[in-house]
């Protein structure tokens, strides 16, 4: 089955459908997407400084089934490294392509910006997304898990 995605930047969040993704990311156990909601309606949060953005993948209907964030790294005092924040793909469309189409497009995005993005976490599955697209496990940077070096070879894909 060949599936339709488009993946752009989402100038304001609270214009977007988000409610069924933080459900079923609850349900997963996790609270970062009600987190990336209430920091972004208090202002805390909003992804606007130079580099920082979110960003949707969009089903062919218009269903956000895909979001992630990228911010200054706020746990160190580079400006030159970035931080992916809050990514989630819906359960129905993982291992399908949506996860790499969004993170190419973050990485790319941040190629402008930054020279390493870094992430933390703590699950097996997202360990092992992120090393296969070529991230690096490491503490070097606070508070993160794995790093990842920009440079040209970084590919822009925005569809499948």
């Amino acid at each position: 089955m060949i599936i339709t995605i488009k993946i752009r930047p989402i100038d304001h969040l609270l214009n977007h459908e988000i409610s069924d993704l933080i459900l079923e990311s609850k349900q997963d156990g996790f609270r970062f997407l009600n987190k990336l909601l209430e920091e972004y309606r208090s202002g805390a949060n909003i992804f606007n400084q130079p580099g920082e953005g979110i960003f949707g993948a969009f089903h062919k209907n218009g269903e956000l089934i895909g979001i992630g964030g990228l911010t200054i790294d706020p746990y160190s005092n580079d400006k030159n490294i970035g931080r992916i924040r809050r990514f989630y793909v819906s359960k129905s469309f993982r291992r399908q392509g949506v996860g790499n189409l969004l993170l190419q497009e973050i990485l790319s995005y941040a190629r402008g910006f930054f020279k390493v993005v870094v992430l933390r976490t703590d699950t097996y599955p997202a360990d092992e997304f992120y090393v296969s697209f070529g991230f690096k496990k490491t503490n070097t940077f606070p508070q993160s898990t794995h790093y990842f070096l920009l440079d040209s070879k970084t590919k822009r894909l925005v569809e499948i």
